[in-house]
C-alpha cells in the first residue's frame, strides 16, 4: 500500500497539503492539535452501548442490532474500518435474522470522532445497503461533520501505516 491510498479520490490539492505535511514531519502535530485524545470505548459492551446509543437516537424503526464488536481480522490492507453484516438462518420453523457490526481494533485508540464515523457509517447501512446519495444523506443526518471527519480519519490512517499508533 503506498503511503496515500486512503486518500485516493480526493482533490490533488488536498492530498498535496497532506504530503506537505507528511514530507516537514507534521503530520502528527496537525493531528493532535485537532483531536488531541483516545476515547475511552475499549470494550466490546462499551461498543455495543455506543451504537445503540446512536441507533435509538436516529434510526428508531430500522432493525435491530445483535453484536457490535471490535474485530482483530478486519484488515486495514483492504482499507475495511468496520462490516456490516446481515446473518439469516433458519431456526426450527422460523427464519432469524441478525445484524452484526463489526469494528477494526485499530479503531480501540483513535479520537471519538473518528469511532462514531465508522459507527454512523455502519449504522446507515441498517437502511441502505449501497453507498449512494440516501445512504451519504442518512450519514450527514446522523454526523453533521461526517464527511470531513471521514477525511481526517483517511489522513489519520495514513500516519498510522507510515508511524503507527499516535494515540
Amino acid at each position: 500500500m503506498s503511503d496515500l491510498d486512503y486518500l485516493k479520490g480526493y482533490p490533488e490539492d488536498l492530498i498535496q497539503q497532506i504530503q506537505a505535511l507528511i514530507d516537514q514531519g507534521k503530520l502528527g502535530t496537525y493531528l493532535l492539535k485537532k483531536y488531541p485524545r483516545s476515547h475511552d470505548i475499549k470494550s466490546d459492551k462499551a461498543l455495543y452501548d455506543l451504537a445503540m446509543e446512536l441507533k435509538n437516537r436516529y434510526l428508531k424503526k430500522s432493525s435491530p442490532l445483535s453484536k457490535v464488536l471490535y474485530d482483530n481480522k478486519i484488515s486495514l490492507k483492504q482499507q475495511a474500518l468496520g462490516l456490516h453484516s446481515y446473518v439469516s438462518r433458519v431456526q426450527g420453523k422460523k427464519l432469524k435474522a441478525k445484524n452484526e457490526i463489526r469494528i477494526a481494533s485499530v479503531l480501540k485508540n483513535v479520537p471519538m470522532e473518528f469511532l462514531s464515523v465508522i459507527l454512523v457509517h455502519e449504522l446507515a447501512h441498517l437502511k441502505e445497503k449501497e453507498h449512494n446519495k440516501a445512504f451519504y444523506k442518512l450519514c450527514t443526518h446522523m454526523e453533521a461533520k461526517y464527511f470531513q471527519l471521514e477525511f481526517d480519519l483517511r489522513v489519520y490512517l495514513t500516519y498510522y501505516d507510515m508511524q503507527g499508533s499516535l494515540y
